[in-house]
């Protein structure tokens, strides 16, 4: 049966306050993108010709207003978007560093992606969708942690492929020990994990990236395994193949927000068009070779949500 969507995601809808210079008075100066990592994977799958959805929660403000317009603006259908009358729209300031390391400080005490219950889950949709994605942000607080769970558990029953991606922020947990819990949660039902370097290394203990996913495939038997290394590359473990890709650098790179996101995006549309259970070498190869060129993309622009990139300008870098 054809499903509504290709992917549904779930999880935190977001402002993301990133640098964008200095005032005439020599004030930094933050500009409001429309963000959230669950929201853009799905801009990317969109950019590519996909139909996704989101559930989630936003404020009943000015920027929830916004995230829900900017949403439908790139068609990503928000039938399962909730609005909270009382809590406010989470908001997340970034700024880099002279090495362009990021760092984030979350207005979140509690916003209202935090304010989604498992009442509000609506299986239907998950059902309508070929890929349910989600990340943790959706488990740092116990109101929507339980909706998470409730999610999964749905998307499992119903066949649904679950895509994870950890995507650790360390000041939004109440200890590193319940993130390593909720990380080993959503590992039990993935179908496609993308995890960073440091992001395996802290879950394992593993230095060694392979010893560390061999971990992971032996206790969570996951098909797909994607692991990015920021300047490194990327890398696929896929049955008893890795593969390894170098990143596209870019000289004029202003803003890494949305990266990792764009490069998962862009290798769910990979198993959109191939599928995820016979895949061969020169697939996954072909696949972060696409992926790393759209992450590098949107590393030259500010923010990530509006402005990820064609599959002409993918194209055009892979050229080159």
């Amino acid at each position: 049966m054809e499903k509504k969507w290709d992917v549904l995601a779930f999880g935190e809808l977001l402002i993301d306050f990133t640098q964008n210079g200095i005032s005439n008075q020599g004030n930094g100066m933050f500009e409001a993108n429309p963000g959230g990592a669950p929201c853009n994977v799905l801009a990317m799958l969109n950019r590519l010709g996909h139909t996704t959805a989101f559930m989630g929660k936003v404020g009943n403000d000015i920027f929830g207003h916004l995230l829900k317009h900017t949403l439908e603006e790139i068609s990503i259908d928000t039938s399962a978007l909730e609005i909270d009358e009382d809590i406010r729209t989470t908001l997340a300031f970034v700024a880099n560093d002279e090495n362009g390391d990021r760092s984030f400080s979350f207005y979140r005490n509690p916003g209202a992606d935090m304010m989604f219950t498992p009442d509000e889950v609506k299986a239907d949709a998950i059902g309508d969708a070929e890929i349910f994605h989600f990340g943790t942000l959706s488990m740092t607080h116990e109101l929507v942690r339980e909706a998470t769970k409730k999610a999964l558990q749905i998307a499992k029953e119903k066949g649904v492929i679950i895509s994870f991606d950890p995507n650790l922020r360390e000041s939004l947990w109440t200890s590193l020990e319940l993130a390593k819990e909720q990380v080993a949660y959503g590992l039990k039902y993935c179908d496609i994990l993308k995890i960073s370097d440091n992001e395996i290394q802290w879950f394992t203990g593993e230095l060694d990236y392979n010893k560390g996913i061999s971990l992971l495939q032996e206790q969570y038997q996951i098909p797909l395994i994607l692991l990015s290394l920021g300047k490194e590359g990327s890398r696929a473990y896929y049955k008893d193949i890795c593969v390894e890709v170098p990143a596209f650098l870019q000289e004029n790179t202003v803003d890494t927000t949305g990266a990792g996101d764009t490069f998962f995006g862009s290798c769910l549309h990979y198993v959109l068009k191939k599928g995820l259970y016979n895949l061969e070498e020169k697939d996954l190869r072909e696949m972060l070779l696409f992926a790393n060129a759209a992450a590098a993309i949107i590393t030259t622009k500010r923010g990530a949500l509006k402005v990820m990139p064609s599959e002409t300008e993918i194209q055009a870098l892979l050229n080159r």
